[in-house]
């Protein structure tokens, strides 16, 4: 079989997976979802042809999402997870032992119930009882809840359709309402390569409302450019200084101690984005 998945990085960039077999396609009311067999990355979930995630590269993105702000909080209990419907970064949340309650708000209830049937190395953990469903428009949900979240943890698509929004400042402003005092929030914040001018962006509204915001970094193979960037706001603890105890209690396969400190070590050419 010579089947293969392309995606339009970038207007002038393109990646391709070889794929063994489409396991499933749908359109649900938001978007197409599918799920491939690939030959080098294992289960490929794609929405609308975009690449979301993988099972090979998957624990990178999610670990370095969720933790270094999990071990950053001096008690995480309260933590939202807005998108994230593959379960990746829900299965990190649950692995530090003081959170009593996570909300994934995600617009789409059927990459839910994809990601279970086809991802159960990542959606396993939506059968945690600590993990409440809100489906629906995120930003919404937030805006809705001031005061509540130790940390708020946004796992969006692409600043594309109705991902846009999850990268306004309005929307970061909400989010800043909706932590408790001394809360921290992490997003993913695109490519320094091909995503410059919504990284930059990013980086001046988290400046401009928080009184702390740190940007740091971790290689995603199947990204544009493989180089993804994750910016956090505090309103208490640096996210760059781990907590020893915490950070030493995650066995990732990614993020270590060691990792949570060199990841906030920025390349010169980051830097000035940041």
């Amino acid at each position: 079989m010579n089947l293969w998945f392309s995606e339009d990085q970038t207007p002038n960039m393109r990646i391709g997976l070889r794929i063994e077999e489409v396991l499933h396609r749908e359109r649900s009311p938001y978007q197409e979802i599918t799920v491939y067999e690939t030959a080098e990355f294992g289960r490929l979930l794609t929405l609308d042809d975009i690449i979301m995630t993988t099972e090979r590269d998957e624990f990178v993105y999610h670990e370095m999402l969720a933790h270094p702000a999990l071990v950053a909080h001096p008690e995480p209990r309260q933590v939202l997870v807005v998108g994230g419907g593959d379960g990746g970064t829900v299965r990190e949340v649950l692995k530090h032992p003081t959170v009593e309650r996570v909300v994934l708000a995600e617009l789409d209830e059927r990459v839910v119930e994809v990601s279970k049937l086809y991802l159960p190395s990542l959606a396993h953990a939506f059968d945690d009882p600590r993990v409440e469903f809100r489906f629906g428009d995120g930003a919404l949900y937030v805006a809705e809840h001031p005061n509540e979240f130790d940390v708020i943890l946004v796992d969006s698509p692409d600043p594309v359709g109705p991902g846009a929004v999850l990268f306004s400042e309005a929307f970061y402003r909400t989010c800043r309402a909706a932590l408790r005092p001394g809360g921290i929030i992490t997003v993913q914040s695109e490519s320094p390569w091909f995503n410059r001018e919504q990284l930059w962006a990013t980086r001046r509204y988290f400046r401009e409302i928080f009184p702390v915001s740190r940007l740091h970094w971790a290689p995603v193979p199947t990204y544009p450019g493989g180089f993804w960037t994750f910016t956090s706001g505090s309103l208490g603890p640096d996210p760059k200084e781990p907590r020893e105890e915490a950070a030493l209690r995650i066995h990732g396969r990614y993020y270590s101690l060691e990792i949570h400190r060199a990841a906030f070590v920025l390349p010169p050419f980051v830097k000035e984005l940041a």
